[in-house]
């Protein structure tokens, strides 16, 4: 009699489980409701307007160190991960070769100068032979002129009339001689002077040309950065164009984030950008902006490119590398490396800016190399003046006056 009480007992049991698992499931489908609404607005609002990825490398200028002329090094004045500045001599080589070329256009110079200063003088010379030679020729035409006075009274013989006409006829000639020795010598100064004759132009030149090849012994810091990738050493020979040592500006480096090809649809030049680096983590974040968009993907760069027209072709979604310009002052607070990892977000919501045709062009140059042409300049100067025979003092235009000054020079340079 009991045990059907307890099956009766026991029966409201699976209803109860039933229910539960109901109200759980109904659970389950709401929060996935919930999660899938949330995400929705989410990427209508938020996340359609961004694109990321971690494929992102910092990138910078890498300036090389290359001589202009041959030589061998003597002195090495940076290494790796050294600090320079730009102007500074990071390598010297041996300027005797060079040293004996510039004196040779020097003394040229110096000669040059004073043939053509001998040429302005004979101006003055051959002037006063044409005075002389007017001189002589009025004295024999009085002479002539007296003789005929007294020709018909026959105080004077027919000879000597002759030799009077004679006389005349070759202070003519010599009067004649000296005027076509003038214009000649005139035709070397006309509308000229001593600097700006052409024989002294010429041998400026070679004084310039020396000068700069001598200067040239010393190469100096082109920007401000750290020092890589040196491998010169003492005492090596080393030839134009030979690399001797890199110089990378940290202060203006920029990132290439390589986008997947349906990432950059929307995508514009000057939509903002934040950065992190793997080398800070995500608590500092790098501002910045879009500037340009590479002409072609990586692999159409690639040393192989892939060749999509074989049998065996399979089709990879490329990458196309974007440059992203980065804030200066948090440069300067988080200093970077080129080569460092990064992970990028652009946010795409504003999509009034253009692709390549609106990308601005940048400019990198220097001006260390100027001074060299300036100081040429101050060395044939003091060579014209001191040779020219112009004024007293004609070494006080060059700092250290005559060949001190050359060698003040030179010392600037070592």
């Amino acid at each position: 009699m009991s045990d059907p009480q307890q099956t009766a007992a026991a029966a409201p049991a699976p209803k109860q489980s039933n229910g539960k698992r109901r109200r759980l499931m109904t659970l389950i489908v709401l929060v996935i409701i919930i999660a899938a609404v949330a995400y929705g607005l989410y990427y209508f609002l938020v996340a359609r307007f961004h694109e990321t990825t971690d494929d992102a490398y910092v990138n910078g200028n890498v300036v090389q160190i290359t001589p202009q002329v041959v030589g061998t090094v003597i002195s090495v004045n940076a290494d790796d991960t050294q600090t320079v500045k730009v102007g500074d001599p990071l390598v010297v080589l041996d300027p005797a070769d060079s040293k004996v070329s510039l004196d040779q256009a020097e003394a040229n110079l110096a000669q040059t100068v004073r043939q053509v200063r001998t040429f302005f003088v004979n101006n003055n010379q051959y002037e006063a032979q044409i005075a002389l030679r007017k001189s002589d020729l009025q004295r024999a035409q009085d002479d002539l002129r007296r003789r005929m006075t007294v020709a018909q009274t026959g105080a004077v013989s027919q000879e000597e009339i002759s030799h009077a006409r004679d006389a005349v006829r070759g202070a003519q000639a010599s009067l004649d001689a000296a005027e076509q020795e003038l214009a000649s010598n005139r035709s070397l100064t006309a509308n000229t002077t001593i600097a700006d004759h052409p024989n002294v132009l010429a041998a400026a030149a070679k004084v310039r040309d020396s000068y700069i090849n001598y200067a040239r012994n010393t190469l100096p810091a082109p920007v401000t950065g750290y020092v890589a990738k040196r491998s010169v050493q003492v005492g090596q020979r080393v030839s134009p164009g030979n690399p001797l040592m890199a110089i990378v500006p940290l202060n203006a480096v920029w990132v290439d984030a390589n986008f997947k090809e349906v990432q950059l649809k929307h995508m514009r030049i000057g939509q903002p950008v934040e950065l992190t680096a793997d080398l800070y983590g995500s608590g500092v974040v790098f501002h910045g902006k879009v500037i340009g968009f590479s002409a072609g993907t990586g692999s159409a760069f690639s040393l192989l490119p892939a060749q999509n027209a074989t049998g065996n072709w399979i089709k990879v979604v490329q990458r196309l590398p974007v440059r992203i310009e980065l804030d200066p002052k948090e440069l300067q607070q988080h200093p970077l490396r080129i080569g460092l990892s990064m992970n990028v977000d652009v946010t795409i919501k504003n999509e009034e800016g253009g692709q390549l045709g609106q990308a601005q062009n940048t400019v990198y140059q220097t001006n260390v190399f100027d001074k060299y042409g300036a100081e040429a300049d101050q060395e044939i100067a003091r060579i014209i003046q001191q040779n020219a025979g112009t004024g007293t003092g004609s070494q006080s235009t060059s700092p250290a006056g005559g060949r001190g000054a050359k060698s003040a020079s030179a010392a600037k340079l070592m």
